[in-house]
């Protein structure tokens, strides 16, 4: 039996990468260079308006079931005045949460697509939930001193009283960029509080590292980078204060002092202060998290600023080590260099977003990655299914110094983290479509340059 499942295995492996696309024709009747390859996913340059329906039905899903009100938790009726509620009251619940880090993404994604399509029912979803959290923020915050401690045990508790950086990064990145777009001022005490705590409360190594306490005592999570570096850049052009993009910088080169492998061009997803040996599993979502944050800072960061060009400097190298694990799918692996591991969603829509930017923003050579972005927005593109849920998203992950542990991480269309990067993949591939021209030569997608 165990030999006829390792045969099995092989055979499965086998088929499914080897060339299905097999042809009786010859050079003397067919020209054999031009036949169609039989393609995984779409091949080619994507039209605009295809990526906006994409787009228009992840819209259409999340609008219907997201809802932003509060209700009792035990008889389910609406509260709409909050005087008259009690320690039953409780968000109305959703296929997903409104004030988790994903969310805080998929926030910051909506307000992307306003931005590039003009298309504001994008920016009208994340006003409206920013501003109901925006003005019913104080009404919990006021309450602490009463018998039940609603920053503690309240439906804003995270927001409120923060106790790690997923509770509070990215949801105060978005707020920020609401406020920058107009948004209500009633979002600046949270984003003071988050600021406060990301800058002055999180747990930190001798050298100011963000760190945690687990898994093990002085962990470095890759995710931190996201979970902490966009807010605090966006911090800083908010006000203006020289110290948020010291800090950001700080943060991304220390980071990476520790967790990228130069010969891979990857980071490792975790690392331990006093531990000899690091096994290093190369998350693919982490490593999207790193290359997000670093796109997100460089927006940003003043051209003067003493660590620009090292923050550019890593950019590039972790775009060559990443484009060199693409799968011939278009996606990228759980593990980036484990090819046995399953296509993941999300990561795949973090690069396609992070390559896009920075070839719009002349980072990177657009020469050298136009195909590949396309390429993962086309495989991306085939997880959104027909109701606009996003498919193949890895849920919710750890640190952990084995394999097993990433390859065999669930996935789900209900794991918040696929949102997001697809929103803003796609907006981002809206505009890259827009600021270029491409063309079909000899069957590849090639950037069109003017001759």
């Amino acid at each position: 039996m165990k030999y006829a499942s390792i045969l099995t295995a092989l055979l499965f492996s086998l088929t499914g990468y080897a060339q299905r696309n097999v042809t009786n024709a010859n050079d003397s009747n067919t020209p054999l260079h031009l036949l169609k390859p039989d393609y995984p996913v779409p091949y080619g340059i994507p039209v605009q308006a295809d990526v906006k329906t994409v787009l228009d039905r992840i819209y259409n899903y999340l609008n219907t079931t997201t809802p932003y009100e509060f209700v009792n938790s035990k008889t389910g009726e609406t509260i709409t005045d909050l005087t008259k509620s009690d320690e039953n009251i409780t968000l109305k619940k959703g296929d997903f949460r409104l004030v988790s880090y994903e969310w805080g993404v998929t926030y910051a994604g909506m307000y992307k697509i306003s931005q590039i399509t003009g298309d504001n029912k994008f920016k009208d979803y994340s006003d409206k939930r920013l501003n109901f959290i925006a003005e019913s923020a104080p009404y919990f915050s006021n309450l602490k001193s009463q018998t039940f401690d609603w920053g503690a045990k309240g439906p804003l508790k995270n927001l409120l009283n923060p106790h790690a950086l997923d509770d509070c990064g990215a949801m105060c990145m978005a707020m920020i960029k609401s406020m920058r777009d107009g948004g209500t001022p009633k979002l600046r005490p949270l984003i003071d509080i988050h600021i406060d705590y990301i800058m002055n409360k999180e747990h930190r190594l001798s050298d100011g590292t963000l760190s945690r306490i687990r898994p093990q005592n002085k962990s470095l999570w890759l995710d931190d980078m996201f979970m902490a570096v966009p807010a605090i850049a966006q911090m800083g052009k908010l006000t203006g204060d020289k110290k948020y993009y010291d800090e950001a910088t700080k943060q991304v080169l220390q980071f990476a002092k520790r967790m990228f492998n130069k010969e891979k061009g990857v980071y490792m997803h975790g690392w331990v202060e006093g531990m000899e040996e690091h096994p290093q599993f190369h998350w693919a979502r982490a490593n999207g998290w790193a290359i997000l944050t670093k796109v997100e800072l460089l927006e940003v960061l003043p051209p003067d600023h003493p660590d620009r060009q090292k923050i550019l400097d890593l950019l590039k190298a972790h775009v060559r080590g990443l484009t060199s694990y693409q799968s011939g799918d278009g996606f990228w692996h759980q593990l980036l260099d484990r090819h046995d591991s399953y296509l993941e969603t999300s990561a795949t829509a973090i690069y396609a977003y992070s390559l896009a930017k920075a070839m719009n923003n002349g980072w990177i050579d657009k020469l050298a990655y136009t195909s590949a972005t396309l390429l993962a927005w086309q495989a991306v593109s085939t997880k959104v299914n027909d109701k606009g849920q996003v498919e193949g998203t890895c849920v919710g992950t750890g640190m952990s110094f084995d394999p097993a542990f990433y390859y065999h991480r669930p996935i789900s269309p209900y794991a918040a983290h696929g949102y997001g990067p697809v929103l803003l993949a796609g907006a981002e591939i809206i505009n890259f479509l827009n600021k270029n021209k491409f063309e079909i030569n000899d069957s590849s997608v090639q950037l069109l340059l003017k001759k």
